[in-house]
Order: structure tokens, then sequence, then C-alpha cells
């Protein structure tokens, strides 16, 4: 299933992708464009090019979950449309923060705080 712990590496695929691509062709896209592993500790998420969905490709020991994302309004705030760069890496909040709408550089944002009760 899909989670967002913090030890979750997400790449993003910059640029539009065709959202008729299933698993195979996701998967296509990262090991021959990219040169990466699909079947790696990484997830990759993929937009369209009206930026309205989202799938996100991840393995899970012995298979790939596709995860798909429409919007009925509105668009992500997907970076990299237009860039020349084939994929970015990002945190699991920043990831977070895109899914919810919002775009990474958010200035609103809480910062994170590690916190202890005792020094020692």
């Amino acid at each position: 299933m899909f989670t967002t712990s913090d030890q979750l590496n997400v790449t993003l695929i910059c640029g539009p992708t065709d959202m008729r691509k299933a698993i195979d062709g996701l998967c296509n896209i990262v090991a021959y464009d990219l040169e990466k592993e699909p079947c790696s500790d990484h997830i990759f998420v993929f937009c369209g090019r009206a930026r309205d969905k989202i799938k996100i490709l991840q393995w899970a020991s012995n298979g790939f979950w596709l995860h798909y994302k429409r919007l009925e309004k509105g668009h992500f705030q997907w970076p990299g449309i237009d860039d020349e760069h084939l994929s970015i890496q990002v945190s699991p909040r920043q990831l977070n923060w895109l899914l919810d709408g919002l775009a990474l550089n958010v200035q609103d944002a809480h910062p994170h705080l590690t916190y202890r009760y005792h020094d020692d």
C-alpha cells in the first residue's frame, strides 16, 4: 500500500507523461530514459500534460503498485513541466504538498522540528 514515510525516496518525472501508460510503459521510462531501477525502494511520480492526473509507480517486494489520482477541478503545482531535467528528487513531505495542491517551495509550511524532552 502507498506510504509516505520519511525514509521514502521520491523521484518526480519532469515534463508531461502520457497518462495512458500502465505499469510496463512507466517502468520503461524509469529503466531506459532515467536509467534507474524500477524495482527499487524509490517511488516514481508522473504527471500528465494538463497537470490534472498523477500516477505513482511503487515496487512492493513481489509486484508493482500503480496509484492514480485525477483532479476534478484545478491542477497540480507540478515542477519542471517544461524543464529539460528528466527527474528531480523530492522529500516525502514535498510529495504530500504536491498531492494537496501546493507548490514544492511552500513558504507558509511549518518548519520540521526535532524536539527532545531531555538534553543528554
